[in-house]
């Protein structure tokens, strides 16, 4: 391993103290808002931050320590979340009348506090009224009860959510008798799943966060980890020192990804930290066109590991003609990118001895998403760039409770562990928990609010999330949660969407943290890290209940006979029922105090090249690049992240670009062409909607647009999916124009 300089000025982003003057997030600032927002609580906070495991992204933490530096871990996103467990109720009088609710934002509504008690509202109702837990779970029991199971749909979110409650609700649903248990990695790595378990016979990161420091190379593609990992970049300023090369392929040029001030390092938070070596600008959808470019290179100047490719893998012969056959013409102009930069970065990948591949949501969320994710782990075999020390394939996470929604079987699609739903896997799991549990697939989320819209659905079970902010096409997702006769949503605060006027009942769940569950609870890391969080002492608000316990007792109310079956005594014991169910999840029942913890699969999934598919071998798959039916004059608009965590924003302005909300990232090219500048308003429409912004001039690729998400939903077609997982495409093709001026601006031709 390369050991770290000392100091390294050749890897200094400014001379500035500080970065005084620069545009960059104040983490210190941060700290001092967080102690301000908290002070009224100040004890119980620290002891979240120090007692507790992380609950907004997934690098996972014991506590401010981690498994990856002897350093501080601490970020400005959980200190934004902070307040979340340390607010005080809710007035529930407020919710008498939601009218004066609804014309507040999101961040408004989150401010006012806790939900405290059970509250229920009726069709012609202004508002709320308070009521008892065992009549909002008898009125739901009953209403299942009188349906049948097909029109039943239960989402989870992942903010927070441990794996004992995703393990629990999963099970009571399958109990009542459906497979339409969902969350949110539905719509944020599904691909990922769909493609590494095809190709690797895994499903999730293959190697460890400390393989970073000391690799030959780093990719990130269509991630921005500086925005929604901070942490990340203390990572890749160790990574830096020990002489790792940092390549970036995206479609903005992200200036935290190009600099970085690191608060913990002395040396960085002094002068900074330069963080890509090399960034590759490409359109939005042309990550399989630039892949697949640096590929065909690879192949034609023998830049791949032969000896590992004719041992252990399948398929690469059939890549390489078809990658052959792909133009370069083609390639470069759905890349947006010259061949050269491809060779470029070929020849990065090429030197390279080891290399680590990491992607995220820029990636998935494309209608071909899952092969966006095979044409990555093809340039990851290559070299053989698996299961071994200092390489992986790295689809990160953004979401503290995401990477174990699935893989404790809170999914559609999969039972626990990840095993696909068919009859020989529902009667292994009939046997095991004494009940019958379907054999056909669930509804996927996007498809519960398709099934409500068509009046197919008579109960929606949201814990936590929020549809108006996370599917596309906002308006058709209100107007469908309006024809559901019975919402319940259970959650820590108010949404938006727990406002929508109901077809006939709405019922709202108090919801306890993660801090606050007996017994402790736990949490799977980007790196398949199981870590206990212990219960935190603290104040408990009004009657919040742990969500785990809410959906074992309403599936006993709607199957009394199966209430033995079903109870748990707490959360240790569910964490044993962990361990019977999914053998690669063996050790959970034995995590009981802080600092307990395992990586499951060990530091690198397929460790020694050993495939876990029916051949023992990996597969390469043949990515054609897609068609994108661009129409004439169109930009292609892509959404994006800023100052936020998933749906919540948190600032108005996005302290590293200083983008606001309303803001349409637009190349300099372009906008000089169009006679644009910075703030000018301008309108942009797309097949189902339109979008008011002001031009906000950026390093993103000529022709390509970005455009804030949630707010940009309204441009997004909510019928354009991935084949496999079902992800929405959350980009879009759309014109452009100055605002009061009615015809369009044209995109560039070609």
């Amino acid at each position: 391993m390369t050991r770290e300089k000392w100091l390294d000025p050749s890897n200094w982003a400014s001379l500035k103290p500080f970065g005084i003057g620069e545009k960059h997030p104040n983490n210190y600032l941060e700290l001092w808002n967080a102690f301000k927002e908290n002070r009224d609580q100040a004890r119980y906070a620290w002891r979240i931050l120090s007692q507790g495991t992380c609950d907004g992204c997934a690098l996972g933490t014991k506590g401010m320590r981690d498994w990856t530096t002897r350093q501080v871990h601490l970020c400005n996103v959980r200190l934004r979340l902070l307040r979340l467990n340390t607010m005080p109720a809710l007035d529930v009088t407020l919710l008498a009348d939601v009218a004066p609710l609804a014309r507040k934002r999101s961040a408004e509504l989150r401010g006012l506090g806790r939900l405290p008690y059970p509250m229920v509202r009726r069709r012609g109702q202004p508002g709320f009224t308070r009521t008892g837990w065992d009549d909002a779970l008898d009125l739901i029991a009953e209403r299942v009860r009188a349906s049948s199971p097909e029109r039943l749909g239960v989402y989870l979110t992942s903010r927070g959510t441990p794996n004992e409650t995703y393990f629990a609700a999963q099970k009571a649903v399958r109990a009542i008798g459906i497979n339409s248990v969902d969350n949110a990695a539905r719509v944020c790595h599904s691909p990922s799943t769909f493609g590494l378990k095809g190709s690797l016979g895994v499903a999730a990161t293959t190697c460890s966060y400390t393989d970073w420091i000391g690799s030959d190379l780093i990719v990130f593609v269509g991630a921005n980890v500086a925005n929604n990992q901070p942490v990340a970049m203390k990572y890749l300023y160790h990574a830096k020192k020990a002489g790792t090369k940092i390549a970036v392929v995206n479609t903005y040029r992200e200036p935290g990804m190009e600099r970085y001030w690191v608060p913990s390092n002395v040396e960085s938070a002094l002068f900074g930290t330069k963080i890509a070596d090399r960034y590759f600008l490409i359109n939005v959808g042309g990550d399989i066109g630039f892949l697949n470019g640096a590929l065909k290179q690879m192949i034609e100047q023998g830049w791949v590991d032969r000896d590992f490719i004719e041992n252990h893998t399948e398929g690469f012969d059939q890549l390489a003609q078809a990658v052959k056959d792909q133009s370069w013409e083609d390639l470069e102009a759905l890349a947006g990118a010259p061949r050269r930069e491809m060779e470029e970065f070929a020849a990065m990948l090429g030197k390279a001895r080891t290399a680590v591949l990491v992607w995220s949501m820029g990636v998935t969320q494309h209608e071909y998403g899952e092969d966006n994710v095979r044409a990555i782990i093809n340039l990851g075999l290559t070299k053989g760039f698996v299961g071994r020390d200092k390489c992986g394939l790295m689809p990160i996470r953004g979401h503290s409770g995401v990477q174990g929604g699935a893989e404790m079987g809170a999914y559609a699609t999969v039972l626990p562990g990840g095993l696909p739903i068919d009859e020989a896997n529902a009667a292994r799991f009939s046997k095991l928990w004494g009940f019958e549990v379907p054999a056909t697939t669930g509804m996927t989320a996007p498809e519960m609010i398709d099934a409500a819209d068509e009046g197919r659905l008579d109960v929606l079970i949201s814990s936590g999330g929020n549809f108006l902010e996370v599917l596309p096409d906002p308006d058709w997702c209100r107007r469908a949660l309006g024809r559901v006769p019975l919402r319940v949503h259970a959650d820590i605060v108010l949404s938006s969407q727990m406002l929508v006027d109901p077809a006939d009942t709405v019922v709202l769940l108090p919801a306890a943290t993660r801090y606050e569950i007996p017994g402790g609870v736990t949490e799977t890391s980007t790196e398949r890290r199981v870590i206990f969080s212990p219960e935190v002492p603290g104040p408990r608000i009004g009657q919040a209940r742990p969500e785990w316990q809410v959906f074992v007792e309403l599936a006993t109310r709607v199957r009394p006979e199966l209430a033995e079956r079903l109870h748990y005594q707490g959360t240790a014991a569910i964490r044993a029922d962990i361990a019977r169910a999914i053998p690669a999840y063996d050790g959970i029942q034995h995590l009981a105090k802080f600092g307990d913890q395992f990586q499951y699969g060990g530091p690198h999934l397929c460790a020694g090249w050993k495939f876990p598919t029916p051949d023992g071998k990996a597969h390469f798959s043949v990515v054609q690049p897609p068609r994108l039916a661009q129409p004439n004059r169109t930009f292609r608009v892509a959404t994006r992240r800023g100052k936020q965590f998933n749906s919540m924003v948190l600032e108005q302005v996005d302290p590293s670009n200083q983008a606001v909300r309303e803001a349409v990232l637009l190349s300099r090219a372009d906008a000089e062409r169009l006679g644009l500048a910075n703030g000018d308003p301008v309108v942009l429409h797309s097949d189902v909607g339109e979008y008011r912004g002001r031009i906000h001039i950026a390093p993103v690729a000529p022709g390509s647009l970005q455009v804030h998400w949630p707010e940009g939903q309204v441009l997004i077609d909510r019928h354009r999916r991935s084949p496999q997982a079902g992800i929405p495409d959350f980009n879009a093709f759309c014109t452009l124009e100055k605002a009061g001026v009615p015809e369009p601006a044209p995109a560039p031709s070609g």
